[in-house]
């Protein structure tokens, strides 16, 4: 009786066993992890709610908050990942298809993509990642109504750009508005600028080699993009309250000069988030007609003006139907209109229609980003947390405040050595 029951058990088991190897053992289900939480969760659980209603596939949306990287590598270490996730940035996606535990992805699911996008998903020619939208941090934001009264005129290089600072500056004005004061993150606005510049000056390769440490913080590429950032910000005629109003304002209040009578400031550097503090503080402000955008310009012609920002990245840890038909949604035009239009980001699907976009700006920064030729995600993000939300922050803080470059480049130069 008892090996009868046990060999019904052993076949029973085998059946099972065997429905799961064929993909049948999550049919119709799929779940996902992801870092969001509040407003971006809502959004993301609408668009989830149009997969569902299309497809019949019940997912499971787990918000696993910000320590998401740690919560992963615990799960594929365990044995039981996810089938989808949200990545922190496509480092960390390589570090998981080294484990081999990524599935790689039809490269059709992202023609509609700009390439510099899809070159981020992909390791070793095979695509492991897409992007669900996208932050575009190489902008620069002004008054179009202070510029047309004193008659100045967009810069499409940087050697224009400081002319135009100066001209400012022989106007009786202030140039730029700067905030790095962000609590216990501060100086991370002025990592921003260090790596646009990089990009423009030493190039998209050379960037990659020092965001991975196969150069030395103290290497005269790095320097010399260091140096062009103290050139604007510490100038004490370039920066309303100069290093002391840059180390001290908050990051968030750092545009309301462009607003003031007279203006405090006539440009500001930041990402696409940006605009929600300005709509915050000064929701009667018309996009497009009261603050504007610009690229910020080329430094070295052959680097051309590459983009900077950050992005939602999505990866497949489970070979199933239902994991690859969800890759396939959240890479589609469709769900990503919803995603944008909720949040005010950028959809890296080219067929989104710009009429999704909540204001003239955010369509405008999405049409630069569609257009992108090199794209680099934001290099502190990249690097260890010791020495990217680490030395690298104080570092800017350290240098705006009066200390030696060439100090302050061995210091973080010396905590890659043991963080990398």
């Amino acid at each position: 009786m008892f090996k009868k029951s046990l060999t019904t058990l052993l076949i029973g088991l085998l059946v099972i066993g065997g429905l799961a190897a064929l993909g049948f053992a999550q049919d119709g289900k799929v779940d996902i992890a992801v870092t969001w939480s509040g407003e971006e969760l809502e959004a993301f659980r609408k668009t989830i709610g149009i997969f569902e209603e299309e497809t019949g596939i019940d997912v499971t949306v787990e918000s696993v908050g910000r320590d998401i990287a740690t919560v992963l590598v615990t799960r594929v270490e365990a044995g039981n990942p996810p089938d989808v996730a949200a990545i922190p940035n496509p480092g960390q996606m390589q570090e998981f298809v080294n484990k081999e535990a990524l599935v790689g992805l039809d490269e059709a699911i992202v023609e509609n993509h700009p390439t510099a996008f899809v070159d981020l998903g992909t390791v070793n020619d095979e695509l492991y990642g897409i992007f669900l939208s996208a932050d575009l941090k190489s902008l620069v934001w002004y008054n179009p109504k202070n510029f047309e009264a004193k008659g100045y005129e967009v810069p499409e290089t940087w050697n224009e750009l400081i002319d135009l600072s100066d001209q400012i500056v022989a106007d009786g004005g202030t140039p730029w508005c700067i905030g790095l004061e962000s609590g216990a993150a501060s100086g991370w606005p002025g990592t921003d600028w260090i790596e646009d510049i990089m990009l423009r000056t030493a190039g998209p390769e050379m960037y990659d080699a020092w965001v991975n440490h196969e150069i030395d913080w103290t290497d005269a590429v790095v320097h010399r993009a260091w140096e062009k950032f103290g050139e604007v910000v510490k100038d004490p005629d370039y920066v309303f309250g100069g290093t002391t109003g840059a180390l001290t304002i908050p990051f968030g209040d750092s545009p309301a000069g462009l607003f003031t009578d007279p203006p405090r400031c006539y440009m500001h550097r930041q990402a696409t988030f940006i605009q929600s503090f300005i709509k915050d503080q000064y929701p009667d402000l018309v996009a497009g007609e009261d603050y504007d955008v610009f690229v910020l310009p080329s430094i070295d012609k052959e680097h051309g003006t590459p983009l900077l920002g950050a992005g939602d990245l999505v990866s497949a840890f489970n070979d199933t139907e239902e994991a690859h038909e969800l890759m396939e949604f959240l890479a589609s035009a469709e769900a990503q209109e919803v995603w944008v239009k909720e949040l005010g980001k950028l959809a890296v699907n080219g067929n989104v229609s710009s009429e999704v976009y909540p204001d003239p700006i955010t369509a405008k920064a999405a049409e630069i980003l569609s257009e992108a030729e090199v794209f680099r995600f934001d290099g502190s993000d990249l690097m260890p947390a010791a020495v990217g939300s680490g030395t690298f922050w104080t570092g800017v803080m350290d240098y705006v405040g009066g200390e030696d470059l060439t100090r302050v480049l061995k210091d973080i130069e010396k905590s890659a050595d043991e963080a990398y």
